[in-house]
Order: structure tokens, then C-alpha cells, then sequence
């Protein structure tokens, strides 16, 4: 192993008074869910909100003076750029971070709220590295890897030493995957401390680098994913020997199970997880069979969402829970229709959020019109009366999927 339980250990002194050991809890609501006995480890809690400062602190403490002075450049999707440019600023240490052009904008403006210096370049992490490694041979500065660095990985293992002095009795750990960094560092600490525990990593099915990578296989990667932090196109080669060594399995997630995992957080744990952040409770879903019963502990790695995709994944749940409920229907085309249809949907306990009326359509009678209502229900249940009162009336409907049509 190029990292050692040592070099963890090491990792650990360097983070004293540059970062606080984040909470593990209990999580009762999220065990209910999934029928493990779940534990969340709250990275999302850091200055960053993100898991990345272990590594770079350790990083960028044991630069030299000479390389100090000229400063560090990484290439990050966010939360290691967010990590070392806090950090970096905090040591006097000048930052360049190169970002992905489709970088969510909470994390480019967080990065150079840090006080870094942003370049945005390519559309992905690789070829965003591109640049980095440019920029870093044209003005001598010193790369900071985000995840294919002994020191990075040696920081973001001592996440292990802490889950299994707050619970020894772990029977697995489940780590997100981009390019291995975390669960490298996390699978040298804890199967060297408890040789029994099981190490699960966790990808998005849009990005099955690593898996692709361990068991030959070409699972197409690329997409559009909610857990863009662990987009990753190439695994790093110091993290795929440790995690092929060291790692029990990978589960591939799907974006309905990110998009649930991130709305479970906010639900039943009050905490922000970004898609990446996420992915381990996303596991559980995907595979409840493999966890049951089992006391599992999630590294909740990041928190920095883009409210906006928040918002959306909040509506998308409620309408997937039919707490919100769209259909359609074609009616007379006269004066009081609207008064008479909102009068009902009161009457059943429905509240409308958006209606839309079209006349032009030539599906539509010359004395008819279509009528596309959202409304806000309780459950599965009322919105199924919902539509049955008003197809007994004589108002015939039909549901719509995913929110009113025009």
C-alpha cells in the first residue's frame, strides 16, 4: 500500500486546529426507510461543508516554504477547490483553482469566496486537469491533486479513525466514489483497525468509472448526474490498486435514487447532502437486501447543492410521494366552469397550485377545452379519490406525469 494505517494516523496530527472531528449519529428515520440500523457521519458540517479539507490540509501544511511562496493550483468539480482555497488563503498560501464550465455557481462563487483565483475550463474534471497541469508548469506552482496524492488520501482516511472510535461495532461503511481518494484513505484506516469491517463504495450508474476499471468491464460513463463531485472519467492510479485490495464491493446508484437519498437528508435528518453527499444512503436504497439489519455508517461527504436543484428535487419527490398531482381533463367551454371545478377540489381537500386552460388544440372540441390542474394532496390515497369523485361526476380525468402539461 502506498498509504498506510501511519501515515493515517500521521494525517491526523496535521489536522488538529485546522479542522474539527465531525458528529456520527444515530439516524432512526433513515433505518426505517432502508431496515439497516444506520449512522451518519456529518462531513457536510466543515467550513466547506465537504470532507475535502482533511486531505488538503495535510497537503498543504507540509509544503516547503520555497513552494508556499509560489502557490498551489488543483482542478476540482467544488468541494477540493472550495477545500484548498480556504485553507490555502488561511496558510497565506496563493490559489488557482481550474473548474469545469458546468460547475454548479454556488461552488465556483464559494471558491473565490475562499480567495482563490478561478479558471473555468472544459467540461469535466479531466479536462479541466488539463489545464491545471498547464497553468501549473507555466508559473511553477504546486499541483494539489484532489484525489491521487498519498497526503490527500492519508487526510481523508482519518474519517475512519474517527467513525470507529464513535461506533466500534460498525459491521460496514458506505463511501462514495469519483476518483477513490476518500474511500481509499477511509479502506486503509478501517480494515486495518478492524479487519472485518465490510468497505462499500458507491458510484452513480452515469459514471461507473472505477467499477468499469476493477472488473473490466465498458459500462458507458458520461452524463448529466446530480452527483457531479463524483463524475469522474478516470480513476486515480495510486487509489485503484488500494481499492481493489481493500474495497468488499460497488453499487451503482440511479439518479431517482440520488434525487431520494438527497430529499431524505433535508426530510428526515434536517441536513443538506449535494448528490455526491448522498450516494451512500442512495446504496442503501438501491440495495436494501445487502444492508438489512446490519449497523451501516454513511459518509455523508458533502453539502454544498445548488438550491435551485434542491427546490426541483423537493417538487420531484412530493410528486413521485403524489403529494402533488397534475391531471388533465376536457371541458364545456362556458362561464362558472373554473368556479365549479375549484369549488369541488376545495370540497375533496385539495389545494390548487397551477392551472392551465387551452383552446387551440384541434384534439379539442369547438365548444370544449382542455383543462390541466396541479394540485397539492395528502397521499396516494386522496389523490386517487380525487380523481375518482370527479370521474363519477361526469368530469372525466386523467392523470399526468410529472406536473401540468400545456
Amino acid at each position: 500500500m502506498t498509504v498506510t494505517l501511519a501515515d493515517v494516523t500521521a494525517a491526523r496530527a496535521a489536522l488538529e486546529g485546522a479542522v474539527t472531528p465531525s458528529p456520527m449519529l444515530a439516524a432512526p428515520k433513515l433505518s426505517a426507510l432502508t431496515g439497516a440500523h444506520v449512522l451518519v457521519k456529518y462531513e457536510n458540517l466543515h467550513v466547506t461543508n465537504a470532507f475535502k479539507e482533511r486531505g488538503a490540509v495535510v497537503k498543504l501544511s507540509r509544503l516547503p516554504a520555497e513552494a508556499r511562496a509560489r502557490g498551489v493550483i488543483a482542478m476540482s468539480a467544488g468541494n477540493h477547490a472550495q477545500a484548498v482555497a480556504y485553507h490555502a488563503t488561511r496558510l497565506g498560501v496563493p490559489s488557482t483553482i481550474v473548474m469545469p464550465d458546468t460547475t454548479p455557481h454556488v461552488k465556483v462563487a464559494a471558491t473565490r469566496g475562499f480567495g482563490a483565483e478561478v479558471v473555468l475550463d472544459g467540461e469535466t474534471v479531466a479536462e479541466s486537469q488539463i489545464r491545471a497541469s498547464a497553468i501549473a508548469l507555466e508559473r511553477g506552482l504546486t499541483f494539489v491533486h484532489p484525489y491521487d496524492d498519498p497526503d490527500i488520501i492519508a487526510g481523508q482516511g482519518t474519517i475512519a479513525l474517527e467513525m470507529l472510535e464513535q461506533a466500534p461495532d460498525l459491521d460496514a461503511i458506505v463511501v462514495p466514489i469519483g476518483g477513490g481518494g476518500l474511500i481509499s484513505g477511509v479502506a486503509v484506516a478501517a480494515k486495518a483497525l478492524k479487519p472485518s469491517i465490510e468497505i462499500v463504495g458507491v458510484e452513480a450508474a452515469l459514471y461507473p468509472s472505477m467499477w468499469n476499471a476493477l472488473k473490466g468491464a465498458e459500462l458507458p460513463v458520461g452524463g448529466p448526474t446530480l452527483a457531479e463531485g463524483i463524475a469522474v472519467k478516470n480513476v486515480g492510479a495510486l487509489t485503484r490498486p488500494i481499492v481493489e485490495s481493500l474495497v468488499d464491493d460497488i453499487v451503482l446508484v440511479s439518479e431517482t435514487e440520488l434525487e431520494r437519498a438527497v430529499n431524505a437528508y433535508l426530510m428526515h435528518q434536517k441536513t443538506l447532502a449535494e448528490g455526491a453527499g448522498a450516494a451512500g444512503l442512495a446504496a442503501l436504497f438501491a440495495r436494501p437486501d445487502k444492508f438489512a439489519g446490519r449497523r451501516v455508517g454513511l459518509v455523508l461527504c458533502g453539502g454544498n447543492i445548488d438550491p435551485r436543484i434542491l427546490a426541483s428535487i423537493m417538487t420531484r419527490e412530493l410528486e413521485r410521494e403524489q403529494k402533488i398531482m397534475a391531471f388533465r381533463m376536457t371541458i364545456a367551454d362556458r362561464p362558472g366552469m373554473l368556479g365549479i371545478i375549484a369549488g369541488k377540489l376545495g370540497e375533496l381537500g385539495a389545494n390548487i397550485i397551477e392551472v392551465h386552460h387551452q383552446r387551440q388544440f384541434l384534439d379539442v372540441p369547438a365548444k370544449g377545452a382542455t383543462l390541466d390542474v396541479t394540485v397539492e394532496t395528502r397521499d396516494q390515497a386522496h389523490a386517487e379519490a380525487i380523481l375518482a369523485a370527479f370521474n363519477e361526476s361526469g368530469m372525466p380525468c386523467r392523470r399526468l406525469d410529472g406536473g401540468a402539461a400545456g
